[in-house]
């Protein structure tokens, strides 16, 4: 009969698990990118969110900060209308009736 041995339980810090959830927060990662990368299971991120959220979002963003989000959404915003538009135009041109050529 095979055993098979399990990683010793590695414990994190509280500072640990408050810095790993900003990361994923506030990073724009995929939360299995940042679990990867911090050599940790996704779950235990998912379970860390569940706690410290609600303390890494109270934390007061500077007005850099927010004037930055703030900029960045509204270049969004810009990109997404340049799309839509483009979308309609693309619409109206394939659902026009062909022209045959008569004038009347």
């Amino acid at each position: 009969m095979e055993t098979t041995e399990k990683a010793p339980k590695r414990r994190h810090d509280e500072a640990f698990k408050k810095a790993a959830v900003e990361l994923m927060v506030n990073s724009g990662k995929a939360p299995k990118e940042i679990a990867q990368e911090l050599g940790v299971s996704i779950w235990n991120l998912r379970d860390w969110k569940k706690r410290y959220v609600p303390a890494v979002a109270a934390a007061p963003r500077t007005l850099e900060q927010s004037e930055a989000e703030n900029r960045a959404l509204r270049e969004e915003l810009q990109r997404v209308k340049n799309q839509r538009d483009i979308l309609k135009k693309t619409l109206g041109i394939i659902s026009a009736p062909p022209d045959n050529g008569s004038h009347a």
